[in-house]
């Protein structure tokens, strides 16, 4: 049973549960797309902050034995971002409607930076599978920084689509105080 709670086809189908929920609710007509593109949108943005807490905390705790099972399981959590950032994105094209409409949106500022946020997380999107890291060896680490303005345009777009920034902050703060730590510990900055 522990194999099973441990292996990766139970944490697909745990990040995936979310996404089932609320499929089943459109599919039934509970949800219109409309309505499906803040919790796809929000889900991506949990997932890449998790993600990318992963690195701060393994380098701020060391290695043990949850920092390295986080560390193997960063590639499958990043990935579940991404899908349910296209999920987003696919929800978006159905509310729009037409091209036509999507053009004529686009020079908003909440609205260019999702597409940009999309963009920049599609290259460790696309990226994250075991064929790309034998191809790109060194770079696929670079790929993955792409994470990172990924995050910024993410919660540039979440701030100003809502013009409420709190829900966007909140969640990108575990991101940039865990960085500011492991900086500060890399750095050997920390009184001890």
């Amino acid at each position: 049973m522990r194999t099973i709670l441990n292996g990766r086809y139970f944490l697909w189908v745990l990040m995936a549960l979310p996404g089932i929920g609320l499929l089943v609710g459109y599919s039934r007509g509970a949800m219109d797309a409309m309505n499906m593109l803040h919790p796809t949108g929000e889900f991506g943005v949990r997932f890449m902050v998790i993600a990318m807490c992963i690195g701060p905390l393994a380098d701020i705790f060391g290695s043990r034995g949850w920092t390295q099972w986080l560390l193997r399981r960063r590639r499958w959590i990043g990935f579940a971002a991404f899908a349910y950032s296209v999920a987003h994105l696919i929800f978006y094209i159905i509310d729009m409607g037409t091209l036509a409409d999507m053009l004529a949106e686009l020079d908003a500022p909440g609205i260019w930076t999702g597409w940009l946020a999309m963009l920049l997380m599609a290259v460790p999107g696309v990226l994250s599978n075991d064929a790309s890291m034998r191809w790109l060896k060194r770079g696929w680490k670079r790929a993955q920084q792409f994470a990172y303005p990924a995050a910024l345009f993410t919660v540039l777009h979440w701030g100003l689509l809502e013009w409420h920034w709190g829900g966007a902050l909140v969640h990108i703060a575990p991101v940039v105080l865990l960085n500011i730590i492991r900086i500060i510990k890399l750095k050997g900055l920390s009184p001890a």
